[in-house]
């Protein structure tokens, strides 16, 4: 279980802080309580995620939230690269972990949270469910169920046709956002 742990020691960069001098960027720490024998483990936020961030992905991982569905690594990329063009600040204020071992190899991590974003001056306080699924040491699923409800799609609603439609728009957002984000190539550093 360490191991995994460790290997996520920077899964909330994807939440960037602005400040007004760029010399001087913010970082916060926020540290988990584990049960395990890894009793703390320290996640950074940074002003924007770098390429190094995303090597926790697998190459054909997908991602999914109320707005978007990525799939690949190139769509999570631009999917969390403009969270700093919309949001001014955005961090994770609280948070809890729980793994579950599925099978060897296979683990799902649950992070229950509250997240903290600013837009347009205004304050916005969101609960969150974020559900990972991990194979062999790499994401393969990454979920965030707003509000810790499921995702809306075929499955999870009672007309599968609305479920469809749910799912095609988030695809229609999220092939804007990756070409808006230039396909999801690294900012430069």
């Amino acid at each position: 279980m360490s191991s995994i742990i460790l290997k996520f020691r920077s899964l909330f960069f994807i939440f960037p802080q602005k400040t007004k001098n760029k010399k001087k960027k913010k970082q916060a720490f926020c540290f988990l309580q584990f049960s395990s024998d890894v009793s703390m483990v320290c996640f950074r936020y940074g002003s924007c995620a770098t390429p190094q961030d995303f090597e926790m992905y697998a190459p054909d991982a997908s991602f999914e939230d109320p707005l978007m569905c990525a799939i690949g690594l190139q769509q999570i990329k631009s999917a969390f690269y403009s969270l700093s063009k919309v949001f001014s600040e955005c961090k994770i204020v609280e948070y809890s972990v729980k793994e579950n071992e599925i099978s060897p190899g296979k683990q799902e991590i649950l992070i229950d949270n509250k997240q903290q974003y600013k837009f347009l001056g205004r304050n916005i306080d969101m609960i969150s469910l974020i559900k990972l699924n991990v194979e062999n040491g790499k994401i393969v699923r990454h979920e965030d169920w707003w509000d810790k409800k499921p995702l809306w799609n075929r499955e999870t609603v009672k007309l599968p046709l609305a479920g469809r439609i749910m799912e095609l728009t988030r695809r229609g957002s999220m092939l804007a956002t990756h070409a808006m984000m230039r396909f999801g190539k690294d900012p430069n550093m």
